[in-house]
């Protein structure tokens, strides 16, 4: 076993098993995705670590954990289709294609969104779709969709993306709003009535354009 192969299996037990991360499905995924393909080369050596990792450009790649919680919360099925808002260098992804039909991953900044093709053809990942454009406004030229991951905290659920999910469908992010530690919530569309609850709470950091809007003083 190499030393990735060992780090990602320490990522595993050490990391999410202990974090009632339970799902067979998805373990098996974090076990097949080789996290350290899809981080610029000065970052591989401390891939598996229980953190964010910075990519540049205040972006970063969330924490394992969190990325795990969140799709096991997504009960993601091999019939869906699936969007992935800030897909940076492409990790959740390809752990979302390890799941689902097809995915589509959005991404607004040129050099990440090149890595994450890179990464994936190094993979040899087929099924998703790199998309370049902004972040804010989804990716409604092939919605609705059944999974929407957000790839980086968000300080409120933008009702346009919302908007995007199908019928049964289900959407994750970690709403933070100011300094607090985040919530990562799930939102449902069920009978076409959206609903929220919180699965647990994440210090995911915020994705540039989603950050709270200033509030307004008065002199």
């Amino acid at each position: 076993m190499n030393l990735f192969a060992a780090a990602r299996s320490h990522m595993i037990e050490s990391q999410l098993r202990p974090n009632k991360v339970i799902d067979d499905r998805v373990l098996s995924a974090f076990a097949s995705v080789r996290r350290e393909l899809f981080l610029p080369e000065y970052l591989r050596s401390v891939a598996y670590i229980d953190e964010d990792l910075p990519l540049g450009g205040g972006r970063y790649l969330m924490e394992p954990m969190v990325a795990a919680r969140l799709l096991q919360a997504a009960s993601v099925a091999r019939t869906d289709a699936a969007l992935i808002i800030g897909a940076g260098t492409g990790y959740e992804a390809a752990l979302t294609a390890m799941l689902a039909r097809n995915v589509f991953a959005l991404e607004e900044d040129a050099e990440l969104a090149r890595l994450a093709r890179a990464a994936l053809v190094e993979h040899a990942i087929a099924t998703v779709n790199i998309v370049e454009g902004p972040l804010s406004e989804g990716y409604r030229t092939r919605a609705p969709y059944d999974v929407i991951l957000l790839g980086g905290a968000v300080a409120e659920l933008p009702l346009n993306i919302v908007a995007q999910l199908a019928e049964g469908g289900r959407l994750l992010a970690v709403v933070r709003a100011g300094e607090v530690v985040g919530r990562a919530t799930l939102t449902t569309r069920t009978g076409g009535v959206v609903s929220r609850r919180v699965i647990f709470d994440a210090a995911t950091r915020l994705l540039p354009g989603f950050a709270p809007k200033p509030a307004f003083a008065f002199c």
